[in-house]
This record gives C-alpha cells, structure tokens and sequence, in this order.
C-alpha cells in the first residue's frame, strides 16, 4: 500500500496500523517517515532536470507542472536532455544518482526482497506532456508535426541509455509508469498510441525483456483498448486500475499473459466502503484473477479521504487472504 499522502494527515495513529501489519508492510521501520512540520513539499515550487517547473498546492500530494519548457516548438533545440550518467530522473522530484539506485539493489537483495528499480512515474506520455503541455501535446497527436516524432525519438533514446545501465546491476524488474487512461476512455486511440507510443515502447521494454528482467508497467485509467500492445511491447506485470477497467475485461485480456498488479479502487471502495466490503472484494478479486501458479498482486493508493478502519480491514484482508490462492485450479 502507498500511504506517503496520508502520513502527513494521519500521522503517528497511521503508523500504529503499519507496525501492527508487519506482513504487509514488512520492511517499514518506526520513525521511518518525518512527521514534522514543513516535512511535505506543499505550496514549494521544484525546476525537474528538463526544465518544468512543478509546483505542490496539497499536503503530501504530487504536485502538477506549471511552467512546460516546449510549450514552443521553437524552443526544442534548445531542450537539454538530463544526462543518464547523472542517475534516474523522478517526477517533480530530485534525481535518484545510480549510486543509491545500486544500493537499493544491494539492500533489497540482502532483506530478501525483490529488486526493483524505478524508472519513475509519468516517463512517456506524460513527460511528452510536461514538456508540451496536455492541450498543445493532444493537438500534435492528431495533427504530428514533425517536431512531435523529433521528441519521441529523443525521449525513447534517453530511455534506452538508462535501462542499459539499470540492467547491469541485475534487477528483477524495473518499473516504468505513465497514465494513459482517463476514467471513461483514453484521451487518443489506440491507433495514436500505435503509430507514435507505442515503437517507443516496444524498443524499451523489449531491451529490458531481453536482459531477463521483468518490466513492471504501470497506468491509471482506462486503458482496455491498448491492453494486448502493452503485452506486446513486453510488459510482463501490469499495474491497472480494477472499476474503470472492469474486472471481466482484465480476467479476459491478462489472467494466464502477465501478472496483474491490481489496483484497489481509491474513488469508492477504499474512502466509502465499509471493513465488511474491503475484505469481500480482496477475496473476490483473488478468486477471479488469481490462480495456483500466481499471477496476482495488489497495490493500493491510500489517500487522506480512506478513514483508517479501512486502511486497517485492507491490511487484514491481505494478511487473511494471502494463502486462497493455493486453493484454486
């Protein structure tokens, strides 16, 4: 469970519920996060290394770019690439050096964990986004301009000198995140995300697969339609969202492909479902998706509004649940 935001709400009596759940939350350690004043990053502005300017308005909240450096097309020569050397570049935060990234590897290998390497949230689409700006980016979608495949191209070649590198210290997955989806529908057609998405895509994480790592993809939203692509491309554990998806469409598309990391529903279930209603749907959704072999993971984005009865019957659904799976066919 992602429980940053609430931390700063919440605080001690959240992790009173953390420390007592230590299946779920194994490697958390008391006095792990700062409960002290000015610890967030609300109402202070960040410049990320490709220039945007993001700026935080909500406690413990991402914050949203409000300065885009090619809202231009003039202005593209002038764009500076981050330098992959300098490590990986975060969402409207500092870049993590390779140094530490190798350390997470070396620490999570040690407590037994997976390790992951993060290529950051909002990597692709989202970054075109940043960079543009969403009404001028969905312009260039339909019309393409040639500046618009110059970017692209750019972009999925910085990409590709920082998954050389991350592929050297032998993880087992490294994750990438970009929301496609809106909540009805995606905001281009699978045809945009076809021609222009996703041959970028496709030469990422296929590099990745060919190394013997797993790519770990994650998108918000409604993205059924270009499902079987991102299978293609070479995601092998995908992280989408369960109500705006439908749980029959991931049942159909993904259950048996890839591993589904679902999403618990953060606009219903989580902040107005009941204990009784949490613990039904994890042990629903196991019956449903999940199988003998495995196949299944749950992430759950746990915002201020998730009162923390709820936070608590999540944690003990997972806990009492984690061993249906061996039940099944």
């Amino acid at each position: 469970m992602r429980l940053v935001e609430c931390f700063y709400i919440a605080g001690r009596e959240l992790e009173k519920i953390v420390l007592k759940h230590r299946f779920v939350f194994p490697f958390y350690k008391k006095g792990s996060v700062d409960f002290s004043p000015g610890a967030s990053r609300v109402r202070k502005e960040f410049v990320d290394p490709w220039g945007c300017r993001w700026r935080f308005p909500h406690e413990g909240l991402q914050g949203q770019v409000v300065y885009h450096p090619l809202e231009d097309w003039d202005k593209l020569g002038e764009l500076q690439m981050p330098d992959p050397d300098d490590g990986i570049p975060q969402e409207g935060a500092p870049t993590v050096p390779w140094e530490a990234v190798e350390e997470a590897v070396r620490r999570a290998r040690e407590e037994g964990g997976l390790a992951v390497i993060g290529m950051g949230h909002g990597f692709f689409f989202q970054r075109l986004y940043y960079l543009r700006g969403y009404v001028n980016l969905l312009r260039d979608l339909h019309f393409r301009p040639p500046q618009l495949f110059e970017l692209v191209e750019a972009l999925k070649d910085f990409y590709l000198e920082l998954v050389r590198r991350a592929v050297r210290l032998k993880p087992d997955a490294i994750y990438f995140g970009d929301d496609l989806g809106n909540q009805r529908r995606m905001p281009f057609s699978p045809r945009v995300f076809r021609e222009v998405l996703f041959p970028a895509y496709r030469k990422i994480f296929g590099f990745v697969r060919r190394h013997g790592v797993h790519v770990h993809f994650h998108s918000d939203g409604h993205v059924v339609e270009v499902l079987d692509r991102l299978v293609e491309a070479g995601a092998s554990i995908l992280n989408v969202q369960d109500r705006v998806n439908g749980i029959a469409n991931l049942k159909r598309l993904l259950k048996g492909r890839v591993c589904i990391d679902l999403n618990v529903d953060r606009r219903q279930l989580l902040p107005m479902g009941s204990p009784r209603e949490i613990d039904a749907y994890v042990r629903d959704m196991i019956l449903e998706l999940g199988s003998r072999k495995g196949g299944l993971m749950f992430i759950a984005g746990v915002y201020p509004d998730v009162p923390l009865r709820n936070i608590d019957a999540l944690a003990s659904a997972f806990e009492k649940y984690s061993k249906l799976h061996l039940d099944l066919g």
